[in-house]
């Protein structure tokens, strides 16, 4: 066997080092895990930024059944909402913010759905002319993950964004929320009269022409710019939206540990590969 430097989707030590406590204890009742942990994230985090089918993982990676039972398992166990809020929380200590947020922002954005999307979780975007789904998000101020919602891309913005409100609602301190005009309407009333928060509608000024930064705006679609950035969710080819919200959230994951640990050395384990005899 021989050693090779490893993917550049995989976890640096520093990295790693954030994520391996946040990991449900491995079953002492059982026969022992055969794959590292390391490599089972490793791995899924592969899938998310190359955007390749879980079946087509490279044959130095653990393979693909065990990657997909590990991903499913812990998304089921809720361990990947436990990472994500857990590191959202050092992100904003270090940021030398509170740890909770108590303003957020919210933005939807639709995306083609492959073939793999059923008929009863697509729909059409008649706005964007877009057949796929809509992902609902919301984030704290520094553009920090909160909560993700994927409905059929036929949904109202001020319809699909409840689900995504109280969602954050229940996880987090927010009860301000800056949203754009796509969410006027019933939804504010919504909000102030069920959940006790406040939706600010950030407007265009009145003699804009062409395109503007919006302070309060700029931040969640950088994240959504950022999330496309995965291939694996440049667009949707999940089956099901539940794996749709957990391959964003890893997302949110594995940039939320590169900002933590920016400036530290980039240090990687060393893999093996295979040497032909």
């Amino acid at each position: 066997m021989s050693t090779r430097r490893g993917y550049p989707s995989d976890l640096t030590d520093a990295q790693w080092a954030l994520i391996e406590p946040l990991l449900p204890e491995p079953n002492t009742d059982g026969r022992r895990e055969k794959h590292p942990r390391r490599e089972i994230v490793n791995a899924i985090l592969y899938v998310v930024r190359s955007g390749c089918p879980w079946r087509f993982l490279p044959a130095d990676l653990p393979p693909w059944q065990t990657v997909y039972w590990y991903f499913t398992r812990w998304e089921e166990a809720g361990v990947t909402e436990k990472l994500m809020h857990t590191l959202r929380l050092k992100a904003r200590v270090q940021q030398g913010r509170d740890p909770q947020p108590s303003a957020g922002i919210i933005d939807s954005q639709s995306v083609k759905g492959a073939d793999t999307v059923g008929r009863d979780s697509r729909g059409y975007d008649a706005g964007k002319k877009i057949n796929g789904r809509k992902r609902f998000i919301v984030t704290d101020t520094l553009g920090l993950l909160v909560t993700v919602t994927v409905l059929a891309a036929s949904w109202q913005d001020r319809d699909g964004a409840k689900t995504a409100l109280l969602s954050a609602y229940l996880a987090t301190p927010i009860r301000h929320v800056f949203a754009d005009q796509g969410f006027t309407g019933r939804l504010v009333d919504w909000a102030r009269d069920i959940l006790r928060t406040t939706v600010e509608i950030v407007r265009k000024p009145t003699d804009q022409r062409g395109f503007a930064v919006h302070p309060r705006r700029w931040v969640v679609e950088r994240t959504l710019a950022w999330f496309t950035n995965c291939r694996r969710l440049a667009r949707d080819y999940e089956r099901h939206p539940e794996v749709s919200e957990a391959i964003i959230r890893w997302a949110a994951i594995a940039g939320m540990t590169r900002r933590i640990t920016l400036g530290q050395p980039a240090r990687r384990q060393p893999r093996r590969t295979f040497t032909w005899r």
